[in-house]
């Protein structure tokens, strides 16, 4: 396995969430550098076995060769199909860190950091979908302004999408660096790392439409997870984590808490922790990627 993929963040609270059975099934949803993965395969016995899942065709380099592990190349919405291909009924725990791996940060021809040159791609899956270039290129002011505004939570999301319909008229959006000096003629000192790191997380999401398969996955999980089964779920924006909030403690993507007649909330979760779990100063300071990340922990009842 590449070494040097991808750090995982919140490693053993995560895992150790999961409150592993030797002889247990298990699912990692987001398989990367395989990272928890691979301390999952080291708390399993002989007759467990372990379900990772990843849509790049990277992570499949970082598969192990072990009997107990199977390496599923899909998006994970398609969690509930792929388990019944594979013939396994309900599982012991599911884990899914929903962060972009230092990978994909670090490979400039993948498009996701605004540090490097490169094509505006951003796609996770590579052989399909539309790329951060089409967005940009093709997208009204309407829906520039509707992704900046709620995948990016931008104050000047009006005049950012305004910005890029101006530019595109005379040059197609292409390369990050095109991107970034056109931001910074028209916002100048404004365009901050900040700034640029929240609207390259909304193209991110946008491209790979990272809302609509979060809700369709989590969705799944109640039917997929045996009962004492856990969902452990590590989140780094405040989107992604009222869904897993909301899910978690409701059974439902509003967060409408439904009562029967006596009056107890019925849902199909335990909450085991109560208060979110975050990496301690010292992981903070090994690895920057954690200092926004989140770990909720649910059983399922």
């Amino acid at each position: 396995m590449e070494v040097n993929y991808h750090i995982p963040v919140l490693l053993n609270p995560s895992v150790d969430g999961l409150d592993i059975k030797e002889d247990g099934v298990y699912v990692d949803l987001t398989f990367g550098g395989g990272g928890h993965s691979k301390e999952i395969l080291n708390r399993l016995g002989k007759k467990g076995h372990l379900y990772g899942f990843d849509q790049d065709i990277d992570a499949y380099e970082n598969a192990f060769d072990d009997e107990r592990f199977t390496f599923v190349r899909s998006n994970f919405c398609y969690l509930s199909n792929f388990l019944r291909y594979y013939k396994v009924g309900k599982v012991d725990g599911i884990l899914a860190d929903l962060g972009v791996s230092s990978h994909h940060f670090d490979s400039p021809e993948r498009g996701f950091s605004f540090r490097f040159d490169g094509p505006l791609d951003m796609r996770m899956n590579q052989k399909s979908g539309k790329t951060a270039a089409d967005v940009l290129n093709t997208y009204s002011l309407e829906d520039l302004l509707r992704i900046f505004r709620l995948y990016g939570e931008l104050d000047n999301a009006y005049k950012l999408s305004q910005t890029i319909v101006k530019y595109r008229e005379k040059v197609q959006f292409e390369k990050i660096e095109d991107f970034v000096e056109t931001l910074q003629k028209s916002f100048g000192r404004d365009v901050e790392k900040k700034n640029l790191a929240k609207i390259f997380q909304a193209l991110r999401i946008e491209v790979n439409d990272e809302m609509s398969v979060l809700k369709k996955m989590l969705a799944q999980t109640s039917m997929c997870l045996k009962s004492g089964g856990r969902l452990s779920i590590i989140t780094y924006h405040s989107l992604e984590d009222r869904l897993v909030k909301n899910y978690m403690k409701t059974g439902n993507l509003e967060g409408k808490l439904e009562k029967d007649f006596f009056g107890n909330v019925q849902t199909p979760f335990r909450l085991i922790n109560n208060k979110v779990i975050v990496p301690s100063d010292e992981e903070q300071e090994i690895n920057p990627r954690s200092r926004s990340a989140k770990l909720r922990i649910a059983e399922c009842k």
